[in-house]
């Protein structure tokens, strides 16, 4: 299970590589298409926000447990 979680996280960072590849890329970005990468990469920096607090919180137990 926990290795399922990583990968959500890896494809998370993929995906918004992909977006900044992508207005890299542009010469002239269509400002449509721009505004729904945009939003695409704000959605998942918010997932990935809230899922990196759930690993930091785990890690956090962890220690807890280990120094008890």
């Amino acid at each position: 299970m926990a290795e399922d979680k990583k990968i959500k996280i890896s494809e998370s960072l993929d995906k918004l590589e992909e977006i900044v590849d992508w207005f890299e890329k542009q010469e002239e970005v269509d400002v449509e298409e721009g505004l729904k990468k945009v939003k695409e990469g704000a959605a998942t920096i918010k997932i990935l926000k809230e899922r990196l607090k759930q690993v930091e919180t785990e890690f956090s137990e962890i220690r807890r447990e280990l120094e008890e």
